[in-house]
């Protein structure tokens, strides 16, 4: 099997698949248990590699059950090459306002469920600040327009930088980089009201925590901010973030993985993000078709030699019939890991060049 071009058909993921932490909390649930899944099939030509077949990408397996104020939700991956979690916790709802949620769950930073409506995410994603999942405990609480998130995170997942089947991109360990995720704790802030007849989301998240080193035990800061906002009318979104993250680590790069290979990033980056989609509603035999534009950028704080620049654009559109959910994207990306480039948002030298890539994925939900 060859492990590298995997990383192409499945190092993308689709805002279907969260878990949307913004739903209110109900506490007058009967009993019940769902159970659920996936399978999807991926196509690719690349102008930078070789042309994927259509094929497999992905078997998933959900459950979801609750009684009264109690809830569980769980969603296992299988994947060409390798099968990993992607969340599994258990919660309980105080009242229509508060709930308390435990296990591995997505962390609540920047725009929820996602800073993107494509099938390959933002530039945050592959960062590690997008729709990732990590074991935790968190608190929600809402307030007429407010809502607050807090939570404190173990680490990652698998609680091990040297395992790279992961669906979560997170902080990886490498021969140069032996670095792992440690405790951090989160806040975040949303506020809503109304602009021009549509919904305003106005936020901020913040995180504080540690990464180690494996050989020296040695333990550094890893920080994060951002600034969020999403406006919603008539079928309109706009997304607006500004996103900053910093490894304290010596030096001016640090590892990250998922999908079976570790790659390197700038240890100190801003990550702005702007996206614009629209919603046609159903059109003749589709339940609803949207179209998108996600740009984002990953900017290394610093001018060391060894950082540069990486730039992504997707533009697509998403087709829904049914169970069919079908993305249809051309990705561009400039110094980017998974489109020719070395990494994200460093430079070892050699040119810095667009490329892109014609996805198609056709997927079934249950």
């Amino acid at each position: 099997m060859k492990v590298f071009p995997l990383i192409f058909l499945c190092a993308a993921a689709t805002a279907t698949d969260t878990i949307h932490a913004q739903e209110a909390p109900d506490t007058q649930v009967e009993p019940f248990v769902d159970v659920g899944g996936a399978v999807r099939f991926n196509y690719g030509w690349l102008d930078y590699g070789p042309t994927s077949r259509l094929q497999l990408e992905l078997l998933r397996a959900d459950v979801k059950a609750g009684a009264g104020p109690l809830f569980l939700s769980a969603q296992y991956r299988w994947y060409d090459g390798f099968d990993a979690v992607h969340h599994a916790y258990a919660g309980w709802n105080f009242n229509d306002q508060t709930q308390l949620k435990a296990g591995i769950q997505q962390v609540p930073f920047g725009l929820l469920p996602t800073v993107s409506q494509s099938f390959w995410f933002g530039s945050g994603y592959y960062l590690g600040i997008e729709d990732d999942y990590d074991p935790g405990v968190t608190v929600s609480h809402r307030s007429g327009d407010h809502h607050w998130i807090a939570g404190w995170f173990s680490g990652d997942e698998y609680g091990s930088g040297s395992r790279y089947d992961r669906y979560s991109f997170d902080v990886a360990q490498t021969a140069d980089l032996p670095y792992k995720e440690r405790e951090r704790v989160h806040f975040r802030y949303e506020h809503t009201s109304s602009l021009h007849d549509g919904e305003l989301l106005l936020g901020a998240s913040a995180f504080s925590g540690q990464v180690q080193n494996t050989t020296t035990r040695r333990h550094y800061g890893h920080q994060g901010a951002a600034l969020h906002a999403q406006w919603k009318r008539d079928g309109w979104t706009t997304q607006l973030q500004w996103a900053r993250y910093r490894y304290s680590v010596p030096g001016d790069r640090i590892a990250m993985s998922a999908f079976l290979a570790p790659f390197e990033i700038a240890s100190e980056a801003d990550v702005p993000s702007a996206n614009v989609a629209y919603s046609f509603g159903e059109k003749r035999w589709l339940d609803d078709i949207t179209c998108y534009n996600n740009l984002s950028m990953t900017r290394p704080v610093g001018r060391s030699q060894g950082v540069r620049e990486s730039w992504q654009n997707v533009t697509g559109c998403s087709l829904q019939k049914g169970i069919m959910l079908t993305y249809v994207d051309w990705i561009a990306g400039k110094n980017m890991w998974f489109a020719g480039g070395d990494g994200i948002g460093i430079d070892d030298g050699g040119p810095s060049r667009w490329h892109s890539r014609l996805n198609l994925n056709i997927g079934f939900y249950f």
